[in-house]
């Protein structure tokens, strides 16, 4: 750390550079032939490169079937690229200065930076609390998964898959080793479905809105703006997603009762945000449901959580603002605070970057591959990969390593942050003593 401070880079340059380290890391651990099954032919270092970029991002895409290819060294090593990269490469660094030394300034600026905090005072208590925070949750939603996993695989290997799949739901990593086809087995199994959905759900929430409601107990009225707003528009995405869900998918699902539909429509609506399991096939979706589906992907969770997207509080600034500038009002309200204006211009930065980012790739799949892939496919790839999602129409394994460099770099994107990435790539610049007159240009 010594020598990274010497060197003057960035908290920025830090975050984006130690999740790199961990990506080759991970990859050369991957092209070991141990890593595979059989152990006779190592896998080819662009496809050990995809997975380790895709597990460290919490994606879920791969150009294998995880629990085919792979051995059980090869898994544990995902296993553990996808802790690293759910937790964030930052939490690791921290609780390691906190075993041997006191945390200096410049780690705490990057433990903010990472896991979404806004008192450097509390970091240590942060640090703890996302550690035993994820071990309980991960354990409860192993427990309950190994209620159905053991009774069909036996108690070493279900209790292996229900661990696993506990981790990787909570990382909100959408990687699975029950066969290639996610969950669609436990489609309409409450207790499946419902462990895994609640796994996402708690993990995209974010470490610090899960301390908020410890430190208030759970008293509504003493939660942090940022803890009402996420709880509120997730929940309000959530129901209403479920709800477009049902009817758009209602006709799809015969066969299923009420409930059952209920259920998978719930699921379709939580993974999305952002986990990449499925329990119904991604491919059997109407053109509403892929819509809502994108949306979904571009959204995703919240800040300084396992999840990927713009952001709820992206999202939510920006409408606010929004509604805002239709009022003709000037100030961002929203209850009884108000927003600093820069937070709506750093919103839409980020929203711009996506789509421009997300566009810009799609095109360039598509001029690489005409005649192999569906513009329909790639733009749900790349608004998968760069909202570190990693529900795919199966379109992965069949693209070129050109193709697959471009998906990997929007994974790891996703996963860093475009505003992070933009601070850790830009020059910084001091304020000018002379500021430039102001001008005005025709919009709308």
């Amino acid at each position: 750390m010594k020598n990274i401070k010497n060197a003057r880079l960035s908290v920025w340059q830090f975050l984006a550079l130690g999740y790199l380290i961990v990506i080759f890391a991970g990859s050369l651990f991957l092209t070991l032939p141990v890593a595979t099954r059989g152990g006779e032919q190592p896998t080819s270092y662009i496809n050990a490169l995809f997975t380790s970029v895709s597990a460290t991002c919490v994606t879920g895409l791969t150009p294998y079937n995880t629990g085919a290819h792979w051995s059980l060294f090869g898994q544990i090593v995902i296993l553990i690229l996808i802790q690293t990269g759910g937790l964030g490469f930052m939490t690791f660094v921290s609780s390691v200065f906190m075993l041997f030394k006191h945390m200096g300034l410049y780690e705490r600026k990057a433990m903010l930076a990472s896991a979404g905090g806004q008192r450097a005072e509390g970091l240590g208590k942060l640090v703890r609390r996302i550690f035993l925070g994820t071990a309980i949750f991960e354990f409860t939603g192993a427990a309950l998964l190994s209620i159905r996993f053991i009774g069909e695989y036996g108690t070493a290997l279900g209790i292996y898959y229900a661990v696993w799949h506990s981790v990787s739901a909570f990382c909100n990593a959408g990687f699975d080793i029950l066969g290639g086809a996610s969950l669609v087995k436990y489609a309409t199994d409450p207790l499946v479905s419902l462990t895994i959905c609640a796994l996402i759900i708690i993990g995209g929430l974010g470490f610090c809105v899960w301390g908020d409601i410890v430190d208030t107990k759970f008293n509504v009225k003493k939660f942090q703006l940022n803890t009402k707003m996420v709880l509120f528009v997730s929940s309000i995405m959530l129901v209403g997603s479920t709800t477009l869900f049902m009817v758009f998918e209602w006709n799809n699902y015969d066969g299923y009762n009420f409930w059952q539909k209920l259920l998978c429509c719930f699921f379709n609506a939580t993974s999305p945000r952002t986990a990449g399991f499925f329990s119904t096939d991604p491919e059997a979706l109407s053109e509403s449901s892929y819509m809502l589906t994108l949306a979904l992907m571009f959204v995703g969770g919240n800040s300084g959580s396992t999840a990927g997207g713009i952001k709820v509080g992206t999202f939510t600034v920006i409408i606010m603002g929004m509604i805002s500038v239709f009022r003709g009002g000037q100030d961002i309200n929203i209850g009884k605070k108000r927003l600093k204006p820069t937070l709506v211009a750093q919103a839409l930065a980020i929203f711009a970057a996506f789509l421009m980012i997300a566009i810009i790739s799609t095109i360039a799949i598509c001029a690489i591959e005409p005649d192999t892939v569906s513009a329909k496919y790639v733009v749900f790839e790349c608004f998968s990969a760069l909202g570190t999602v990693g529900l795919s129409l199966n379109l992965t394994p069949q693209l070129s390593i050109a193709s697959k460099i471009i998906i990997m770099l929007l994974m790891y994107t996703g996963r860093v942050g475009i505003l992070t990435l933009a601070l850790a790539l830009g020059e910084k610049h001091s304020t000018a003593a002379v500021r430039k007159p102001v001008d005005s240009v025709l919009i709308g």
